[in-house]
């Protein structure tokens, strides 16, 4: 088996782009379900309306990259608000229930061939990265060799700038959840009838974690596009979501740093164990009628599913959780 190889692609996820894309789209997920208890299942949604755009702006109207970031930013602070104005006054549940169908909305709207000329429908858009990679500051450095990782000029470029708004969104959410506003956000989780018999309008701060958190995913949509130069509907998909919450649980609710080091240990045990699988499979170390070589992506699936039921089960707090932040009031 090629150790070598599986050690690198291993490595190489503890700080790729899909683990920043990830880390921010779970540090947004954090303000909404961590701090506010928001059950948020359209987060991305947050990172589509961010990632079409940059592409539709660029690739389909000729328009320059800064504008489409701004309408990327733009888009998510009115999806929120459409989201937040009819379910907010309500039960959590609601909440739940309307994000994780505008959600799948939004993916059948990108997908949706009246749409091809804009969106490219489920093709997806290219050729909307150049001026981002024009302003690559190591171009002509010729990348970073670690010795097992090594990392292209281009990929340098992408990770400084994903890993500067990590730690931008982690100071961000840092600061507020220090402030009044953040304790009144904790507050709100822990019983927002209390807080609402205070004179505090519940409704608006709830409706402005939402918009908080649908940013800082948003960041997460642009990173995604940016790094791969393409955008596809089916990458938006619920299954997206439901990665971020493990990711939200795995690292520990309501700390600043756990969706960060959710997202590392996440990526890093899929990668790893889709590696291993995968090398086991090709040198007959497992028999084919055990396992073939296709399988080996969805025995992953199943072997970090087991992992995080028996997390769940003995440590539903998460690595540097507290229990107490998982247990919401859903009235």
């Amino acid at each position: 088996m090629n150790w070598d190889s599986i050690f690198s692609v291993s490595l190489e996820a503890v700080v790729g782009s899909t683990t920043i894309a990830y880390a921010l789209a779970a540090i947004g997920l954090n303000v909404h379900f961590g701090y506010t208890g928001l059950l948020n299942f359209g987060q991305s949604a947050f990172l589509g309306v961010g990632a079409y755009g940059i592409a539709v702006t660029v690739s389909t109207f000729d328009l320059p990259l800064w504008l489409g970031v701004a309408i990327g930013l733009t888009a998510s602070v009115l999806l929120a608000l459409l989201l937040g104005i009819p379910t907010l006054r309500l039960r959590a549940d609601y909440l739940a229930i309307v994000t994780i169908a505008a959600a799948e909305i939004i993916r059948l709207l990108y997908r949706a061939t009246d749409l091809r000329k804009w969106t490219g429908a489920s093709d997806g858009l290219q050729g909307f990265s150049q001026d981002f990679y024009a302003l690559n500051p190591f171009d002509g450095s010729g990348g970073v060799d670690l010795g097992l990782v090594t990392f292209s000029e281009r990929e340098v470029w992408i990770l400084f700038v994903g890993w500067l708004l990590v730690a931008l969104g982690c100071l961000v959410v840092w600061l507020l959840m220090k402030s009044p506003w953040g304790r009144v956000l904790k507050a709100i989780r822990e019983d927002e009838d209390a807080v609402r018999s205070l004179g505090k309008n519940v409704f608006s701060y709830k409706m402005q974690a939402l918009v908080l958190g649908g940013v800082i995913g948003c960041l997460g949509g642009f990173v995604f596009a940016l790094d791969r130069a393409a955008v596809q509907p089916d990458t938006y998909g619920t299954e997206f979501t439901f990665f971020a919450y493990t990711i939200v649980i795995l690292g520990g609710a309501a700390r600043v740093f756990g969706p960060v080091v959710g997202s590392m240990i996440f990526w890093v045990l899929l990668i790893f164990v889709d590696s291993t699988l995968s090398e086991m499979s090709n040198n007959k170390v497992l028999p084919d009628w055990f396992m073939s070589t296709t399988q080996a992506g969805s025995v992953r699936y199943i072997l970090v599913g087991l992992g995080l039921v028996l997390l769940l089960i003995y440590r539903p707090q998460g690595i540097f959780g507290d229990k107490r932040e998982v247990m919401l009031d859903v009235r």
